[in-house]
């Protein structure tokens, strides 16, 4: 294995608190997107009309739901115990770290700079010119194959993906497990992640340890 320098971090239920940034501004709204949910993985509509669905549902509560709206909703999302910890360390270390996420990127942002990381990709909401959601998407990472979106990070950080580890939750995290040196499962209960991951750990900063013991060819 080369010498790490890449951490990619999936965001939703690894740095952030919550098991989805959409999710969680449903339920605020009261609503449910199970069934977009089944129509999307049965292949039916596609990621950006995904996107269109959870929107329209927003917008049948709040027909003039704002960007505004949607960072103060999310403002309540807590950063995960021991992100700020392992993002730290991995900066002393001089790992970069960068999130990879399906999630909303107004909460994306706001995890990175409050963490330091270098990068951070993950999907759009657009707006007009009053900050009124539209209803289009900006796709940006497709949960169907989020190494799409790593690779080009990596390409624009001239990292070579076995130079990389990813850390994810949930089934759209293995895509990035394969395309890296190694996958670590956090957090999950998830058997079919378990299964592709080449360590699973329960404590962030195992992360910080692990690329310590792999860098010093242990």
């Amino acid at each position: 294995m080369s010498r790490i320098r890449l951490v990619l971090f999936d965001m939703d239920g690894v740095l952030v608190d919550t098991p989805s940034s959409w999710v969680t501004v449903h339920r605020y709204f009261g609503v449910d997107n199970e069934e977009n949910l089944r129509r999307f993985w049965n292949g039916e509509i596609d990621e950006l009309e995904f996107v269109r669905s959870d929107v329209r549902l927003w917008k049948s509560v709040k027909p003039d739901v704002t960007l505004t709206d949607i960072e103060h909703i999310l403002s309540s999302v807590k950063i995960m115990d021991g992100a700020a910890e392992t993002v730290s360390a991995l900066r002393r270390l001089g790992i970069k770290t960068a999130i990879v996420s399906g999630g909303i990127d107004i909460l994306a942002g706001r995890v990175a700079s409050t963490l330091g990381m270098d990068y951070s990709i993950a999907n759009g909401l657009c707006a007009d010119g009053d900050g009124r959601l539209t209803g289009e998407g900006i796709l940006r990472v497709r949960i169907s194959n989020k190494a799409e979106s790593a690779s080009g990070i990596m390409k624009s950080m001239g990292i070579q993906a076995d130079e990389a580890l990813a850390v994810g939750d949930s089934i759209t995290d293995i895509p990035l497990f394969d395309l890296c040196a190694a996958g670590i499962a956090f957090n999950t209960d998830d058997a079919r992640v378990l299964r592709k991951a080449d360590y699973v750990i329960d404590n962030l900063y195992s992360i910080v340890e692990l690329v310590e013991r792999l860098n010093d060819g242990g």
